[in-house]
Parts: structure tokens; C-alpha cells; sequence
């Protein structure tokens, strides 16, 4: 190429550069050329579109929380533990859970495993004050626990008592509580079925929950579960999830339950729960059922003295091969069918020392009617 195409291209690539370069910058700086050329009105919050009242259901639920919530309190736990070296013992945090005011003297309800193996429990209220907590009693059959605060001045009022012996699948139902240490939170839902059984592997079988789809997650043990009216009806247990978390299905002590056995920790410490006077075992209950072709509970044994000895009831006799024949097996308390031994404890348990049932009782080909008055239990 020669000196002067070479300068010609030259000429041209730099233009074009040039060029480039300018419409780049026109495009950059076009938005403010726009603004400057047609200016328009300053940047301003929008103006808020008013909403009106809100829903009748959602000022129940808002009055709801706001009257509850002072009642519910945050639990956390601590555990001692030894250094193996040092012989040194140190507490350290062990896990948080929910509670509620029980009365004025400063009870506070609780889950029996909120605190299970814990050293010491601080409980905070709504108004941010916390206290170190005494323990009053527990009964892990019920999985209930009652700790003591003192609260001298400005006490929490306690949550309003209903009941659980009239309620309906499908009510609406409210739960408070603490939920992975999210403190005071709120969730509703249904009762979405009821006198259900958790447990019996590794400790007692809790039973006559009430099971509900609210969502329950870890640290909602031990809060209230509320009715429409705000009323208890029932201390929110436990989960069924494999994930850990909340899918839908939480199971609630009955408040019935509750305040039949609250009572009795804070007078006694324990519960002492009734009993028949007689000897039973559910394995080999399950064992005799499968064997013999029988349903209900076969005694093994009567107490001598007791109301079931009293009342004529017969337990088991052992053959000298060591067999097991069954004498009286209680079908049903009542009129309340039983089916095996956690679940005619369960129905024992809605009675107290002192009282009679009426037990159904298959012997040989007949069936009896046998009154047996309830004694203190082991």
C-alpha cells in the first residue's frame, strides 16, 4: 500500500473511532439529555391506597394474640457438664421451649421434655424480665411441668381456662410459642382429629392428644394452644415429621388433662396415679391376645387387699409346663373398650384414688360386670 492509501486509511479508522466513541457517550449520557430537554416531575413516594377496615377475622385473630401473648413465656434451659480434664463442672445452654402463666402465684406450665435433664431453666416474660426458675413437679405419663417464678409486682395474668371435653374436629385453633427460639410467634389452624396416642417406646405412652395442623415446630413445646375465644384447651407436645420441622400434623395435651394434673404437682410434686390392685404387662398381654384368640387386657395377678381382690377379680394361673392360662380380661372400663395395657391406663387415668369403675370382664365363656373402687398407684 502506498504512502497515501496509507494515510487515507488511517484518516478513515480514526474517524470511525471518533465516531464510536461519540455515539457511546450520547448513549450513556442520553437518559439526563432527555431529562434536561423534557424535565419532568421530581422523584416522590408513591401516594398509599387507603386499605379500609380490616377483616372481622383478622381483628379476632390480632385481639387474640394481644391477649394471650403476655401470658406465654420463653424457657431456656441449662445443663452441667464436667470437663474430664479439669474435674471443672460448667453449665451450658441445653435447649429453649414455650410455657405459659398458670395462676397468680407464679406457676408456669411447661413440657415435661423441655426440661428433662436440664440443670437449671430461666424463664423470660413478654416484658422482657426473666427469672430463674424453681421446679414444682413433673409427671412424664402426662409429659407435663410445673416451674415456679417470682414475680412480686406487674404479674402476667394467667391464660383463660376452657375445656376439651366438648371439642369438634374442624374448630379453629391458635398456638404461641417459641418455635427455633422465634419468640413469641403465632400460627393457627384446626383440630384435626382427636384422642390420639404418642410414645411408648422408651418412655410412657402420652395419650388423648389432641392433633391439630397449626404449625408446631421444635420450641413450640410446652405454649398454649388456644381456641377461638383465647382459651386453653390444650399444651402443644410434639411433631410428627420425619424432617424435624413442621408438615402439618401436632399433637396437644387436652386441657382437661391439665388441669387434673396440675393441681396435684403443685401440691404433691408427683402424680400419684389410680389403679386396679393388679399385675399386667403389654408384651405379654400382646403375646396372651395372639396365642388365645382374646382382645382386652389379661390380669395377671390381683394384689391381695386390693379393690380388685376385693371386687373378685381372678388373675392368671401357671400350669407346671409354665404355661400362662388367662383368668379375668377386662374388654372394656366403663363401657370404654380397651384393647391393651397402655390404652386401659389411659382410661384409668381419667379417674381419680378413690373412685369406682365399672369394668367389663370376660371369664371363661361369660361376661361380667365387676365395680372396682381405684387405689393409689405405684
Amino acid at each position: 500500500m502506498s504512502t497515501s492509501g496509507q494515510d487515507r486509511f488511517l484518516f478513515r479508522l480514526f474517524w470511525l473511532t471518533l465516531a464510536a466513541a461519540l455515539l457511546l457517550l450520547i448513549w450513556r449520557a442520553l437518559p439526563d439529555l432527555v431529562g434536561w430537554l423534557a424535565p419532568g416531575p421530581e422523584a416522590a413516594p408513591r401516594t398509599v391506597t387507603a386499605r379500609g377496615d380490616l377483616a372481622a377475622d383478622e381483628q379476632a385473630t390480632i385481639e387474640l394474640f394481644e391477649k394471650a401473648r403476655d401470658s406465654v413465656v420463653f424457657i431456656s434451659t441449662r445443663a452441667e457438664v464436667v470437663d474430664v480434664w479439669t474435674r471443672n463442672v460448667f453449665s451450658v445452654p441445653r435447649g429453649t421451649g414455650s410455657g405459659f402463666i398458670w395462676d397468680d402465684a407464679g406457676h408456669v406450665i411447661t413440657n415435661f421434655h423441655v426440661i428433662e435433664n436440664a440443670s437449671a431453666a430461666t424463664v423470660k416474660l413478654a416484658d422482657g424480665r426473666a427469672f430463674n426458675a424453681s421446679l414444682v413437679g413433673v409427671s412424664p405419663a402426662h409429659d407435663i411441668a410445673v416451674l415456679k417464678i417470682g414475680v412480686g409486682f406487674q404479674r402476667p395474668p394467667p391464660v383463660p381456662l376452657g375445656t376439651s371435653g366438648d371439642l369438634k374436629v374442624g374448630q379453629k385453633v391458635f398456638a404461641i410459642g417459641n418455635p427455633f427460639g422465634l419468640d413469641w410467634t403465632l400460627t393457627n389452624g384446626i383440630i384435626s382429629a382427636l384422642d390420639r396416642s404418642l410414645g411408648g417406646e422408651g418412655g410412657p405412652s402420652v395419650d388423648h392428644l389432641i392433633q391439630t395442623d397449626a404449625a408446631i415446630n421444635p420450641g413450640n413445646s410446652g405454649g398454649p394452644l388456644l381456641d377461638s375465644a383465647g382459651r386453653l384447651i390444650g399444651i402443644n407436645t410434639a411433631i410428627y415429621s420425619p424432617s424435624g420441622a413442621s408438615a402439618g400434623i401436632g399433637f396437644a395435651v387436652p386441657v382437661d388433662t391439665v388441669n387434673r394434673v396440675v393441681p396435684e404437682l403443685i401440691r404433691r410434686g408427683k402424680i400419684i396415679r389410680p389403679a386396679l390392685g393388679i399385675e399386667v404387662d403389654e408384651r405379654l398381654n400382646q403375646r396372651l391376645a395372639r396365642h388365645y384368640g382374646i382382645e382386652g387386657v389379661v390380669i395377671l395377678r390381683v394384689a391381695p387387699g386390693s379393690g380388685a381382690d376385693k371386687a373378685g377379680l381372678h388373675g392368671a394361673d401357671l400350669t407346671r409346663d409354665g404355661e400362662i392360662v388367662p383368668g379375668d380380661t377386662i374388654i372394656a372400663v366403663d363401657g370404654k373398650a380397651v384393647t391393651g395395657v397402655n390404652g386401659m391406663l389411659s382410661r384409668l387415668d381419667d379417674y381419680r384414688v378413690g373412685d369406682t369403675v365399672t369394668l367389663t370382664v370376660r371369664r371363661a365363656d361369660r361376661t361380667l360386670e365387676v365395680p372396682v373402687t381405684l387405689q393409689a398407684g405405684g
